[in-house]
């Protein structure tokens, strides 16, 4: 046999070795190694041993639980123009708010200035969430216990819809199917849905009462009425708690200057005719473009029905306080007066004082020649009358939040 072994001549090496890649580590550096490791890891399990003992360790979140006393709100939408508004009032009539909105259209200021309102605990949260995304939806479901939804979130532009239908069905009427299971699965039992006039489309007859036909001419009002169908068909065999508003052009802002409408500048074109007259009136834009002369109108523009922001939230959350289970209510938002394009541009021009320059051009497509709502059914249902019925007072509040936010909702400047 081969004899493989032979004499040390030298000491051996306290140093590592590598053999094949591999690193030989000297066991004392090794020991020393481990004692650190378990060093670290009683002092972890000491800091987690000392946290679980702090009293608000195992607290559960107030958005997780039912409270008594308390009607915990989901509000989607609620960064945007006419959802923060409805936020704000129902935060001050002490609902609990959880705000849930992509900031596709929304302002994440909005949230900022509601938060800097009301920051006690247990008052407002916001969660960045898409409600297309059925699995985030059914999550923020699962993890918060709300007693009611008002459905805000959609995009609403009629002639974006025009262009891009896809985006207003997947938007509008597919979400809204998404969220209604959602609720459906969790077991929340009321449902405001903020819905629209354009779901009667062009109708024969003036003024819209909710028993006139709904004929919807363009994407926007097609995919509301689909979602107030899905609704209602989905209503029969539940005890659901249903209120659809549908209302009409919405204008103003908070009288006390908290709030304000701030589009996105690439949305403008598509945007309503207030926030075109605010910004011709500041220059933004050389000036208002007036779509449409030629209508069975008096003066030949299109007639509106135009609500003031504040009486609109106000009109949802007397729906909210009047909802019954297993009951529909289905109502008019509107000042039941109709309002031509001339009128409101006149009205905006001596609200802001300033001699906009006014380009008349042919009609936009979808839009329709005359719509205002008959508001009998709100007033004697639900209590409801609009009290900003002054066209031009509503326009000057909104005009004053203008020229103080010249960037929207970034810093506030002096007027």
């Amino acid at each position: 046999m081969l004899n493989l072994t032979r004499a040390r001549t030298q000491p051996r090496s306290n140093r590592s070795m590598s053999l094949g890649g591999m690193d030989y580590v000297d066991p004392k550096k090794k020991t020393s190694y481990i004692a650190k490791i378990l060093m670290a890891a009683v002092l972890t399990a000491l800091c987690i041993l000392m946290l679980k003992q702090s009293p608000s360790f195992n607290a559960p979140s107030v958005f997780s639980h039912h409270e008594s006393g308390v009607t915990h709100v989901l509000v989607t939408g609620g960064a945007g123009y006419i959802g923060s508004h409805a936020v704000l009032r129902l935060l001050k009539d002490s609902y609990r708010v959880t705000i849930v909105d992509n900031l596709s259209r929304g302002n994440l200021g909005a949230i900022k200035a509601l938060q800097q309102l009301f920051p006690e605990p247990g008052k407002l949260q916001f969660i960045y969430a898409d409600l297309g995304d059925a699995k985030a939806v059914q999550k923020i479901f699962s993890e918060n216990a709300f007693d009611a939804v008002m459905h805000f979130a959609a995009v609403a532009y009629v002639g974006e819809s025009t262009l891009d239908p896809l985006k207003y069905y997947h938007n509008i009427t597919s979400n809204t199917l998404i969220l209604l299971e959602a609720m459906a699965a969790q077991g929340v039992h009321a449902l405001i849905y903020s819905s629209t006039c354009a779901t009667y489309g062009e109708p024969e007859k003036m003024p819209i009462t909710e028993v006139t036909p709904q004929n919807p001419i363009n994407p926007y009002g097609k995919a509301k009425k689909m979602a107030e169908d899905i609704i209602l068909d989905f209503h029969k065999n539940s005890d659901m708690a249903v209120m659809i508003l549908r209302y009409f052009n919405v204008i103003g802002s908070d009288p006390e200057g908290r709030l304000g409408e701030a589009p996105r500048p690439e949305l403008r074109e598509h945007g309503r005719i207030s926030g075109a007259c605010f910004d011709a009136a500041r220059g933004i834009i050389p000036g208002l473009k007036v779509r449409g002369t030629d209508y069975k109108t008096p003066d030949g523009t299109c007639i509106r029905d135009y609500i003031d922001v504040t009486d609109l939230v106000d009109a949802h959350v007397k729906a909210l306080e009047k909802a019954k289970p297993g009951h529909v209510g289905i109502y008019n938002v509107g000042t039941g007066r109709g309002r031509s394009v001339k009128e409101f541009v006149e009205a905006c021009k001596k609200a802001t004082g300033v001699p906009i320059k006014v380009e008349y051009l042919p009609r936009r497509p979808g839009d329709y020649a005359e719509v205002y709502s008959d508001p009998t059914k709100i007033k004697t249902e639900l209590n409801w009358t609009a009290r900003y019925t002054d066209l031009q007072e509503s326009l000057q509040i909104a005009w004053k939040w203008q020229r103080s936010h010249k960037n929207g909702y970034g810093t506030p400047q002096a007027l």
